[in-house]
């Protein structure tokens, strides 16, 4: 390394040396398998793994919550994610924590995301269940797409705390205080291992790290006021419908609704070791959850498009593992599992790579394959 690139080095961590006495530091970061080090910080490193992965490529055509709507200005996967940075970091830079680690938590942190949002998720859920005895979790996906299925099967050989907050994101699970639980590598791979046998227990881990709790509350600011507006947009709901006592305290619009949040965590978590939002706000959060799953997300697809979806899945599911089988140059075969690493096809099973291509999938692509 020159001296410059050492100077680029030493600059790269200068901010380190004012972060809150409950931030994570980069000298904290757990790398699996070890590499050389370059001017870059490790969790800086990580983000940029993530934004030049294919996977990451594909959030531009996932659905958020509404799929092939003919607004364009309406959400998709990206908007949401980048979101969740944005209000992640706003966040942690108020709290002098590590912004780094943060933004490739957040940034990461929907990678395993299905085609069709959270109905794709579900339906992959019942196969998973059936062919495998696992369940299928967009957040277990995400740890198991980002260290064992990018980069050709490789890899990409994240720190632990950035794959840890990524698995403990779940931002439907709602609470007035996220406090980081203690734990090193090998607690970790137990949890995500134990996922796919009790997903209950799993959606209650908590992240690592404090970082990590900001990635999960900001999960649900990112989403809640933006599946707002592009639900008044496309007309499903009126923002007079949104019932008066939430709106007395959070607002009514995504801008105001993300500014009462974020000021309120900030004013109950400074050199806090947790983050935590006073029970008015968080009262009021939880019931305009509520609203909008009532209002919004059950009905977000019609119930014709639900058959037709998981008909189309199941069928498919069928046909790729058939292709597997007989070694058919189809689909899965020439989009997939030619460019995999022997790693990767020796490691993994036929229902497991089928399963691993199809919550792959953009919107589009699983549209087109179902016919």
């Amino acid at each position: 390394m020159t001296n410059n690139e050492k100077i680029a080095q030493k600059n790269f961590l200068n901010k380190e040396s004012y972060l809150s006495e409950y931030a994570c530091k980069s000298s904290d970061a757990i790398r699996m398998q070890k590499e050389d080090s370059d001017i870059r910080p490790p969790y800086f490193r990580d983000i940029d793994r993530i934004i030049y992965s294919l996977s990451y490529t594909r959030y531009l055509d996932k659905t958020q919550v509404f799929t092939r709507s003919q607004n364009d200005h309406i959400s998709k996967r990206i908007t949401h994610v980048q979101l969740v940075s944005k209000v992640a970091r706003t966040i942690g830079r108020s709290l002098n924590l590590n912004e780094d680690l943060i933004e490739a938590i957040a940034l990461g942190h929907d990678i395993g995301h299905t085609p069709l949002g959270h109905e794709g998720e579900a339906l992959l859920n019942e196969i998973s269940l059936r062919e495998l005895g696992e369940y299928f979790a967009h957040n277990i996906q995400s740890v198991r797409h980002l260290q064992f299925v990018e980069k050709n099967g490789l890899g990409l050989n994240l720190c632990v705390q950035v794959l840890d907050g990524i698995m403990c994101h779940n931002g439907e699970i709602l609470s007035c205080r996220y406090e980081p639980q203690e734990k090193d590598a090998k607690e970790f791979f137990r949890e995500y291992e134990e996922a796919y046998h009790d997903l209950a227990k799993a959606n209650q881990n908590r992240p690592m790290t404090l970082e990590g709790c900001v990635v999960r509350i900001s999960d649900v600011i990112g989403y809640i006021g933006r599946d707002i507006e592009d639900a008044i947009m496309i007309g499903k709901i009126k923002r007079e419908e949104i019932p008066k006592h939430i709106v007395d305290v959070l607002g009514c619009t995504n801008k105001d609704i993300i500014n009462t949040i974020i000021l309120d965590i900030i004013n109950h978590s400074m050199n806090k070791p947790y983050i935590e939002m006073s029970k008015e706000v968080y009262q009021a959060l939880f019931d305009l959850k509520k609203f909008n799953y009532d209002h919004i997300y059950r009905f977000s697809l019609t119930s014709e498009d639900k058959e037709r979806y998981r008909e189309g899945m199941n069928r498919i599911y069928s046909q790729y593992l058939d292709d597997i089988h007989n070694q058919r140059k189809d689909s899965i075969i020439y989009h997939f599992l030619d460019s995999q690493d022997s790693k990767y096809l020796e490691n993994t099973s036929p229902e497991r790579m089928v399963i691993d291509f199809i919550a792959g999938m953009t919107d589009e692509m699983f549209l087109r394959e179902i016919g």
